[in-house]
């Protein structure tokens, strides 16, 4: 993806980005605003309030609460001017917007950019299989519907929310299974994470490595990786791949979905009668066909604007080889420079505030959780921010990967 948008820009197409972190995308940009994470949703608001006045155009009756006192600045009139002018327009989310606390607002307004400006309007997916996740019904289950009746939409109403993720941990759940997760680096807010699992009655993990969670699991059940097990993919594009196993899986390790079937056997639980992962694939895709149930957009949901954030705040990314638990123990991988132990990262500014240099050893702290770090500067951020990645075992304990941080004297 990233390839096909430098080729593009090298003939000529113009790229917009707002994000919390200016990395080197090593492409030509027309215009960027780097602002902080609690700036997202009024720079978005910005660009769409700017289209509005460029297109005469009229914007969905739930994202107008966005717009209201919004000032436009010239870096986010110089963008909506940049996407009116294009022939083919597409807005992309990206992961820090998926992961970001207010993620639905986010993308309600670049829906609405896009409605706007006639672009095409789509995500870079997290992880391989975010497609097949959702069309898997991997979601919070609305309660009194049926599989059949589901779409992307239903999930945004309130009235008919399950629990997510996030929800199970705010309010710990009595059991829980986990599923190729070490929770303390693979969760959005580990030290809550561990937190909520050693509260729990029974936690089951299913790994293919034996990890951290001997600490805070009850059983741990041996599971094939992904190389040695068949399945399939659905990627960005809606394109579906199967795949068959390298190898037979090690030891008494078995493919996650057959364990799950064996599970829900033993429950005597409907839905289990499995015999392949093709049956599952074939149960799960109906036929193949899977563009009707392709459709990023949401529809009937309410927004309210934030309060406005004060202090300073975390910017949060994942290294590339900090992603899951096979890149995490890849020797040749982690001797590399993207593997580099995190640190802390502020303008120089920032530090200036703080009376520390580049160098120090500080302590950062985001909720009950703190680690210890090397402090260094980087200009290209936003001030008010400070960098610090998460996915790694130094930063396990820190909270959230958004929200208030603290620098302190180690």
């Amino acid at each position: 993806m990233a390839a096909r948008i430098r080729q593009a820009v090298k003939r000529g197409a113009q790229a917009n980005v707002v994000h919390s972190a200016d990395d080197d995308l090593l492409m030509k940009l027309a215009n960027k605003s780097i602002v902080s994470p609690a700036e997202m949703v009024s720079t978005l608001a910005q660009i769409l309030q700017a289209l509005v006045a460029e297109k005469n155009a009229v914007v969905e009756s739930s994202a107008q609460v966005l717009l209201q006192g919004v000032s436009v600045s010239a870096t986010a009139q110089a963008m909506a001017i940049s996407l009116a002018s294009g022939e083919r327009a597409v807005v992309l989310l990206g992961n820090f917007a998926q992961q970001h606390p207010q993620a639905a607002q986010l993308q309600l307004l670049a829906q609405n950019i896009a409605a706007i400006s006639q672009a095409k309007f789509g995500f870079l997916g997290e992880s391989a299989n975010s497609v097949g996740g959702y069309l898997a019904q991997a979601l919070p289950w609305p309660a009194g519907r049926g599989t059949a009746a589901m779409t992307r939409s239903d999930y945004a109403l309130p009235e008919l929310a399950g629990l997510n993720a996030l929800t199970m941990l705010a309010q710990p759940r009595k059991a829980y299974i986990l599923l190729n997760v070490e929770a303390e680096l693979d969760m959005q807010n580990g030290h809550q994470a561990v937190e909520a699992l050693r509260a729990a009655d029974m936690v089951v993990c299913l790994s293919a490595y034996k990890h951290r969670a001997t600490e805070y699991a009850d059983v741990l059940l041996p599971i094939a990786p992904f190389t040695e097990t068949s399945g399939t993919f659905v990627n960005t594009e809606g394109c579906i791949q199967s795949f068959k196993g390298a190898v037979k899986p090690l030891g008494e390790a078995r493919p996650a979905w057959k364990v799950l079937r064996v599970l829900g056997n033993l429950m005597k639980v409907s839905g289990f009668e499995f015999d392949s992962s093709e049956a599952v694939r074939d149960e799960v895709l109906q036929g193949g066909d899977i563009s009707g149930k392709l459709n990023n957009m949401l529809q009937g949901m309410e927004v309210q604007p934030e309060p406005a954030a004060s202090g300073l705040q975390r910017v949060a990314d994942v290294p590339v080889y900090a992603t899951d638990a096979i890149v995490r123990r890849s020797a040749p991988l982690q001797s590399t420079r993207d593997a580099i132990e995190p640190h802390a990262a502020m303008h120089s500014e920032e530090l200036v505030k703080l009376g520390m240099q580049s160098g120090d050893q500080v302590k950062v702290s985001v909720g009950p959780g703190s680690a210890k770090l090397q402090l260094v500067v980087d200009d290209r951020l936003p001030k008010g921010v400070v960098r610090v990645s998460t996915g790694h075992v130094v930063t396990a304990g820190l909270g959230a990967m958004f929200g208030a941080i603290t620098v302190e004297r180690a």
